[in-house]
């Protein structure tokens, strides 16, 4: 593991230097601070403060960093994982990293430096290998999404089958225009995998088209969502990938006053059952991801030796409402209540 010294000799500059680099000291040189960072990053170095055991003295402490705080699946994780440190003694230092990318690795980063003696992190980022360095000391979990490009534990519930049964019931209503709507993150990436293997179970075109992957706020989906209702053959319903998309969808739906168009989102969201029509979701248990993070963060700071599967992927459900009718049909999708589970797979 590198040492100080080596950041300075590989930086030429001193080790004091260094270490006002890392302590963020405003009166280095912009060109001095970027030969530091750049010899840190090239030699993964993490400040030795962080090599004290979790045994040896730690605070008894562990983090969490979700995108969002206020968000109700995220905020359930959270409470579950306070819910478990609560009864262990063990404090939770929690971090909201926002949806942009750039700003997590500084968000995460600033909770490791507190000597937490372990972390969970659901991420949003596409290169989470800048971790590696702290993996070596502290333990990590990561919830909701796999970490790109590194190798750790990970609890995800099941986007692809979530992302089936979604359009397999639309499909079943009667649908056989159906848009994808979704984010470009890796569970974006897998929801618009079980949309397209419903679509090829039914035999029915994937057209580019009607799938959009890409930011997900009103005002790119306005001119997105009418561009494919003005096509041809217009969707007659649309698959959302996440609460925020729904949300922004049902916004944009309301602005071209239309109310034609079948729904059905992935992750519930308040107000869904409230709507009218309410909105059919597919339901991701946070408190069961929570627990199951918090649970395997534990049993890693117990017992370090122990061989453990890396990967668990969760049920998800299909709660029916309301909003999947067809134009003309009776716009009952149900009454309510979970109609089944999308398949469950552990590996």
């Amino acid at each position: 593991m590198a040492t100080m010294r080596d950041v300075a000799q590989r930086a030429g500059v001193s080790a004091k230097t260094v270490s006002r680099v890392v302590n963020d000291d405003r009166y280095v040189s912009a060109d001095v601070r970027q030969r530091v960072e750049r010899a840190i990053s090239e030699l993964q170095y993490v400040p030795n403060s962080l090599a004290v055991s979790f045994r040896a003295g730690r605070d008894a402490a562990i983090g969490v960093a979700v995108p969002g705080v206020a968000d109700p699946f995220f905020a359930s994780i959270i409470g579950a994982v306070e819910s478990e440190a609560s009864r262990r003694g063990v404090a939770v230092i929690v971090t909201g990293v926002g949806w942009e990318p750039s700003h997590e690795q500084r968000s995460i980063e600033a909770v490791l430096k507190r000597q937490v003696t372990g972390m969970i992190i659901c991420p949003v980022g596409h290169d989470m290998s800048y971790l590696r360095p702290w993996q070596a000391r502290t333990p990590l979990v990561f919830a909701d999404r796999e970490p790109a490009r590194l190798t750790a534990d990970a609890v995800v519930q099941d986007d692809v089958g979530g992302g089936e049964a979604a359009t397999r019931h639309l499909i079943g209503h009667g649908h056989r225009s159906i848009a994808f709507v979704g984010d470009d993150s890796w569970t974006g990436q897998r929801r618009l995998k079980g949309w397209q293997r419903a679509l090829d179970g039914a035999a029915l075109p994937r057209r580019r088209d009607l799938a959009h992957l890409g930011e997900v706020d009103v005002d790119t989906l306005t001119p997105t969502l009418a561009r494919m209702l003005e096509t041809r053959d217009p969707p007659t319903a649309v698959f959302s990938s996440n609460a925020r998309c729904t949300v922004s969808l049902l916004t944009v739906l309301r602005a071209l006053r239309r109310t034609d168009v079948g729904l059905v989102g992935f992750g519930d969201f308040p107000t869904a059952a409230a709507l009218t029509p309410a909105v059919t979701v597919i339901h991701q248990d946070g408190d069961a991801m929570g627990r199951f993070a918090v649970d395997r963060l534990f049993t890693r700071l117990d017992q370090p030796a122990r061989k453990l599967r890396r990967r668990t992927v969760l049920p998800v459900s299909l709660v029916t409402r309301e909003s999947c009718a067809l134009p003309g049909a009776e716009p009952a999708c149900g009454h309510g209540g979970v109609a089944g589970k999308a398949r469950p797979a552990v590996s």
